[in-house]
């Protein structure tokens, strides 16, 4: 890396949630920023105004808050190079837009809609591509339109003949020919900048040495570099990175499962771990290690890292990665954030909610689980006899029967209910009757569970349950038993 500090920006635009690919897009602008002892800029792209979506600019804030991404710059914070939102920079691009007609590198056009539709619908190849007509007025045509009030736009200069090339740290030296490149707007009607414009201008203002961002802009990239060339300003380096898939050919998208951050998050995701498995979707540090807290991904992080080709979405890998985090909270941590979800499934106040932590802090892999997972100490659900049919712990019908009938008298004469008295209580009834350990057990942890697992095994669970719920349910047990045969 130069000598030249290193600038990156995150760059959203407020319209919705916060989505994995522009999540990872921020984390590779930060980890790029502070791996180089540089700064990370905020800046929000509202030119879009039909897009915009209410409250969506403090998702971002809070976003980037929670996952530690916190920037040097932005709307929020201020910095030397403000404002940090489009919308509020509209002068800006007006003057640059003007002055980049001066330099050649850009007109107006005073083109109307229906001559525009109407060139749509004559173009045969269907590229929808300016014809150009505005680019030959002349200056006078051009100043009395302005004087008459005329409504215009300004657009590009693309040359006619030759190629553009450039060159992305991602996917090589890329050469385009001018000829295939649209003279695209850059400022609206309204006295708004496109996109493709406000960009360029921001970036060159806001003295940004790195822009990282998705690969679908590699197509836009030449247009950017004719316009740097346009005002003669330096090209920043680019760093385009794959997109994020849900499968080989399909992206991953917001209405069609877990595209987003927050959705993630309410699903019972610890941030940490989103943030270390987006890390990996598409950069790779070398070797085998894949668990980073976010200040050794600043230390491992090299753009070398990123791979060409595109992320698949593995919910798999994520899950095993929350477990492990999961698994590095204190006992105190995990019930803490288990307690919203255990409010949800446990309305028996008989239950000890931090003997439920002990039993699934090294179970969990995410906290929306928790649900599904200890429902059954609420209430005993409705349950087939088959459950007691398990060939490993060598149990059928008729010993599981003939076992909880031998259990329930041992069990009811218990006066101290305590896990140490349950099990002393159980495994002397399994050397009394020469049976296998599973061959009690299961039976028991059946009954008290209703269903094919549960957290913790027999003893524990009528440890939690209680000795008068225990006993109720082991007797629901015998009679749906005896019921069957």
């Amino acid at each position: 890396m130069s000598s030249l500090e290193v600038r990156t920006r995150f760059a959203p635009s407020p319209t919705g949630y916060m989505h994995i690919g522009n999540l990872r897009t921020a984390l590779y602008a930060y980890l790029l920023a502070k791996s180089n002892n540089g700064k990370f800029i905020l800046r929000i792209e509202d030119t879009d105004q039909e897009r915009y979506v209410e409250g969506a600019t403090e998702v971002i804030y809070r976003t980037l808050a929670e996952t530690g991404l916190k920037h040097d710059e932005g709307p929020d914070i201020g910095g030397d190079y403000g404002p940090y939102i489009q919308s509020k920079r509209k002068n800006i691009y007006k003057e640059y837009a003007q002055k980049l007609v001066k330099l050649d590198g850009a007109y107006y056009c005073f083109c109307d809609k229906e001559r525009l539709d109407k060139l749509k619908q004559e173009d045969e190849k269907g590229a929808h591509k300016y014809d150009g007509y505005c680019r030959n007025l002349s200056q006078d045509e051009v100043e009395a339109k302005l004087k008459n009030g005329v409504p215009y736009v300004i657009r590009q200069k693309i040359p006619n003949e030759g190629t553009t090339t450039f060159t992305d740290t991602v996917y090589g030296t890329i050469t385009v020919e001018n000829s295939t490149l649209d003279d695209n707007i850059l400022l609206k009607s309204d006295g708004l900048p496109t996109y493709n414009f406000a960009n360029v201008v921001d970036d060159h203002l806001m003295k940004i040495s790195h822009v990282i961002r998705g690969s679908e802009y590699l197509s836009s990239t030449p247009k950017y570099n004719l316009l740097y060339k346009a005002f003669g300003w330096k090209i920043p380096t680019y760093i385009h990175v794959p997109p994020v898939m849900k499968t080989a050919s399909k992206k991953l998208s917001k209405r069609e499962g877990d595209a987003s951050y927050e959705d993630f998050i309410a699903k019972g995701y610890l941030k940490e771990a989103i943030v270390n498995y987006i890390a990996l979707l598409g950069w790779s540090p070398g070797g085998d290690r894949e668990i980073f807290t976010l200040d050794e991904l600043i230390e491992a992080f090299d753009i070398k890292g990123i791979s060409k080709s595109p992320a698949i979405f593995d919910v798999q890998k994520l899950d095993w990665l929350n477990g492990e985090y999961i698994r590095k909270l204190s006992l105190d941590e995990f019930h803490q954030k288990a307690l919203p979800y255990y409010q949800k499934a446990i309305s028996n106040p008989n239950i000890d909610l931090y003997k439920v932590s002990k039993l699934l802090h090294t179970r969990t892999v995410k906290f929306s689980d928790i649900i599904e997972i200890v429902d059954f100490m609420n209430e005993l659900p409705e349950y087939s006899t088959e459950l007691y049919i398990h060939k490993k712990m060598k149990t059928n019908r008729e010993n599981a029967l003939e076992n909880l009938k031998a259990a329930l008298p041992v069990l009811e004469a218990l006066d101290n209910w305590t896990e140490e008295s349950i099990h002393d209580a159980v495994f002397a009834l399994i050397e009394k009757l020469g049976i296998k350990n599973g061959q009690m057990l299961w039976p028991i942890r059946v009954a008290l569970s209703g269903k094919p697992s549960s957290p913790g095994g027999s003893i524990e669970l009528a440890d939690l349950l209680g000795k008068e719920e225990s006993i109720m349910r082991i007797k629901k047990g015998i009679e749906l038993l005896e019921n069957n045969e």
